[in-house]
Order: structure tokens, then C-alpha cells, then sequence
């Protein structure tokens, strides 16, 4: 049985190894001629380029409100982008605004990338877009578009108490000075988008007056103030993106990576909330199919569950393909202790600490770049225990009513033992007479009929009952003597005939 679901388990991993390794980013082309030349590219952590170098390019789209889902694909994004070497990443912005807790992450994971980041407003970044744009080292602007208004609201989008609004706004303006050290006047405008009681004057020109908050418009960002001029705010102006990198990077040349977006960004915010509850159901599912004969229904519903939790941290962007492969490896430790060695713990213990191990590691939010030391590992990991330790909690609690009390009911006897024994010969229950008639069989002889590995079914006197090895296996066929009886099996021995 446990083989069955090992092979299943293998299957299904190499399946998506499969699909990722055929699918990978999908290059939008490049372009070698035209625009504003310059010698070299400079961007953070990158340095100065070759004149024949095509510079890698991420464009990671960031549409409609900023929730969640925007915070997953900005942070699978730019993980894929750290781990294929990507110099540029251009954030596509078209939003209204949004959660200002979420935007603080995305402000976050902005900061981790190594490269050049540049936001590109195409047509608006209003309110928490604007904060997240003042993180880039660039903001360039599409014809027509808008940027500003970021005074904190209520999710309600009504005005906050004065005393908690002069404290957040005190709180935003500090954070913007921080990322704007060193950006013109940057500091100062998103200043004027926070505050409405904030003057941007640059010399003797007032550009936004006290009692009002600050709007720009793509041309107005790109004016320039002061001596030596410098615009206000935008970078450069272009017709989409394609343009906007021939005028940065036309002598080298470009691959644009454009990160496609799916339904599933959605999905992963409910299947990582659920993610405890997910975990616990599916231990309680393996447990009663490592209990009952056969592959059925309980060991495809554990194998799904733990592979939902999987999923909705992969596309959250927590994680890769390596945790699944490392609960591969601790399922297959404890196959070939039940099969192979069965009374040899360490195997065992391995196992379910990979197991249990890998389902941390999915849900950590580890970065390509950043080595996991035992300064960061704390914070790192805590949230990720925290939700393991409910998921077995819930398990345990699970698995206790279950033992209580569905052995006792029609549920257990026809769903369970009736299903994985479905033969003429009749498969025999653990209610409470079952179980005194199971104890009765001590010392009664029967047949293996379905091939103990170590465990399965033995036939006596035309019943079926649920058996296990001590040690070893034994094929269908083969004489066994009962020797003990618990609730769920028979514990037998091999004849030696």
C-alpha cells in the first residue's frame, strides 16, 4: 500500500519537474538599434556592461488593487528573476492603490533585488503605487499617465483619526526619506502625496501649497527644477516598455522575460491561509490508510491535501521544487522501513523529519541571494513552524476522535474495510465484537491472500482479517500463526512448512 502511494507520490513530482523545466520564462525578444545610446549600464550590484551584452530584462506586472495575490507574483518574479541572473526589473504598474500592510512587504521584497528596478506607470500608481515606485531606483512614465495621493485611509477609504493619521503620516514620510536618499527630489514629492499640509517648494517656486495633496502627471514629473536642472520625478517618458529599454539599453541590447500571471496567485492566498488545516487532514488521512488494507480513498486524499500545500507556497513564491523533492526522499525512507526493516526507527524517524522538515522549508520565504544564517533563521522559520505545529496539533485531535469513535460506527466497517476488501470473502471490522473476536484467534492458523509487506490480509476459516509482519514479508500463499491482536490487526508469524 505504502508503495503505491510512494509511486504515486514520484509520479506526480517528476510531472511537475517536467513541466517547469519545458515551460521556463518566455523571452519577448530584442532590439539592438535605436533610442539614446550609452556606453555602459550601471545598476546596483551589477556595475558597468560590456557594449555586447544583452542585458536580461524581468517585467513582472502589477495590476488592480495591490493585495496579496500582487504581493505572490512580485515575489515569484523577482525570485526567478535573482535565479536566472536578470540585471533589470521592470515593474508594469497600473493600479489604484491598495493594503498599505502589503505594500510595506512588496517595499520589501523590492529592496532584496540585486539589480536595476524601474517602475513603469502605465496609465496610473496611485496612493500605495506611488509608494511602491518611490522603492525602484527608476520611475518612468507612458504618455497620459498619473502618479500620487497617498495619504493613508481606512480600508474603507474614509480618513483615519487625526491622531493615528499624523502618526502614520510621520511614519510613511520617514520611510520615503529612507529609500529616496540620493533620488533628487523624490523624497520631497512623495512627501507631497503623503501630507496634505506638506509645501513642496524647490527655491522661490511653490509647486504644491499647503492643504492639498500632490497629483503629477507624466509630463509634469518629468520637468526639471533647480541648478543644476533635475526632473521632478520621472526618469523619462515612453510609449511602452519595449521603448522605454531601447532608450536605456539600445547599444547592448535587450531580452525581455515577461512573467506570465494566472488564476493561481488567487488560489494560493486561500490555500496558504488554509495551510494548517490542509497539513493536519492530511496526516489524519495517511495515518488511517497506513491502518487499513489495500490503496484507497484515504491515501489519495492525504497525498492531495499535502500536495495543495505545495502548491499554494510555490505560487506564493516561497518556495521551489526542492521541498518536494525532499519529502520524496523522507516518503521513501519510510517505505523501506516499513517494507525492508521494519522495527528499525531510525529510518522511520528520518523520514518524517524530511517530511515534516520540507513542509517547513515550503513555507519559509527564502531568498536566492540571502544565505540562511542563524541570525535571520528565526524570523524566518517561526510563522512556518508556528503552522506546522497547528497542522499536527490538529492532526493529533483528529486521530483521537477518529479512534474513539469512528471504529465503533457503519462508517468505519463500509467505507473503509468493506471498500479496500471488496472479495467473496467477507473482511473483518474493528467495532468492539470484532475486536474480542480478533483476540479469540491467538494462536489460530491462516493464509496470506493478499501479501503481507509486511502488512495486509489473512484469510481463517473463510474470514478476512487486516494482519501484519513483525519481521520480514510474505507472499500470498503462505502459512501464518497469529501471535497478538490490537484494535486494527493481527500481528502474525510465518510457518515454516
Amino acid at each position: 500500500m505504502l508503495a503505491r502511494i510512494l509511486h504515486c507520490c514520484l509520479l506526480g513530482l517528476l510531472g511537475v519537474l517536467m513541466t517547469s523545466a519545458a515551460e521556463g520564462p518566455r523571452a519577448a525578444g530584442s532590439e539592438s538599434a535605436g533610442g539614446n545610446p550609452s556606453s555602459a549600464v550601471e545598476a546596483r550590484g551589477v556595475g558597468h556592461l560590456e557594449p555586447n551584452h544583452k542585458v536580461t530584462v524581468y517585467v513582472v506586472p502589477m495590476r488592480d488593487e495591490i493585495g496579496t495575490p500582487v504581493l505572490y507574483i512580485l515575489r515569484r518574479g523577482l525570485k526567478e528573476a535573482i535565479e536566472r541572473k536578470a540585471e533589470v526589473v521592470v515593474l508594469d504598474l497600473e493600479t489604484p492603490g491598495g493594503a498599505l500592510n502589503v505594500t510595506f512587504e512588496i517595499m520589501k521584497a523590492i529592496e532584496k533585488f540585486p539589480g536595476q528596478t524601474i517602475a513603469y506607470v502605465d496609465k496610473e500608481a496611485m496612493s500605495a503605487g506611488a509608494f511602491v515606485s518611490a522603492t525602484t531606483q527608476e520611475i518612468w512614465f507612458a504618455p497620459g499617465s498619473v502618479i500620487g495621493a497617498a495619504a493613508p485611509v481606512t480600508s474603507t477609504g474614509q480618513d483615519i483619526d487625526e491622531t493615528m493619521r499624523l502618526k502614520v503620516v510621520s511614519y510613511l514620510k520617514a520611510r520615503v526619506r529612507a529609500i529616496s536618499e540620493g533620488k533628487g527630489y523624490r523624497g520631497q514629492v512623495i512627501s507631497a502625496m503623503i501630507d496634505k499640509d506638506y509645501e513642496l517648494k524647490i527655491g522661490d517656486l511653490v509647486i504644491k501649497p499647503k492643504g492639498e495633496l500632490l497629483s503629477l502627471t507624466a509630463t509634469e514629473a518629468s520637468k526639471t527644477y533647480g541648478d543644476p536642472p533635475r526632473p521632478l520625478l520621472a526618469a523619462g517618458i515612453a510609449g511602452d516598455i519595449d521603448d522605454l529599454l531601447r532608450q536605456k539599453f539600445s547599444v547592448h541590447g535587450y531580452e525581455i522575460v515577461q512573467l506570465e500571471v494566472t488564476w493561481s496567485e488567487q488560489l494560493a492566498v486561500w490555500l496558504n491561509a488554509i495551510a494548517p488545516i490542509l497539513m493536519g487532514l492530511g496526516v489524519v488521512c495517511l495515518i488511517i490508510e497506513f491502518k487499513t488494507p489495500g490503496f484507497g480513498i484515504f491515501g489519495i486524499a492525504g497525498i492531495a491535501l499535502l500536495a495543495l500545500v505545495f502548491l499554494g507556497h510555490y505560487v506564493a513564491g516561497f518556495s521551489g521544487h526542492e521541498p518536494m523533492i525532499l519529502f520524496a526522499v523522507g516518503l521513501l525512507l519510510l517505505a523501506v522501513e516499513v517494507f525492508f526493516f521494519p522495527g528499525v526507527a531510525v529510518m522511520a524517524m528520518s523520514g518524517v523529519a524530511l517530511m515534516l522538515g520540507s513542509l517547513v522549508w515550503a513555507m519559509a520565504d527564502i531568498w536566492p541571494n540571502e544565505p540562511v544564517t542563524i541570525a535571520v533563521s528565526g524570523d524566518l522559520f517561526l510563522a512556518p513552524l508556528i503552522n506546522l505545529g497547528i497542522g499536527l496539533a490538529l492532526a493529533l485531535i483528529l486521530g483521537a476522535l477518529l479512534a474513539r469513535f469512528l471504529p465503533k460506527g457503519w462508517i468505519w466497517d463500509r467505507m473503509v474495510l468493506q471498500a479496500a476488501g471488496a472479495t467473496s470473502a467477507q473482511v473483518a471490522g474493528s467495532s468492539p465484537d470484532a475486536g474480542a473476536a480478533a483476540a479469540s484467534l491467538i494462536g489460530a492458523r491462516g493464509v496470506v491472500v493478499s501479501g503481507l509487506f509486511p502488512s495486509g490480509q489473512i484469510e481463517i476459516d473463510g474470514r478476512r482479517y487486516q494482519a501484519k509482519l513483525a519481521v520480514g514479508s510474505a507472499p500470498a500463499g503462505t502459512v501464518v500463526v497469529v501471535k497478538r491482536a490490537s484494535d486494527f490487526n493481527l500481528e502474525v508469524e510465518t510457518i515454516r512448512t
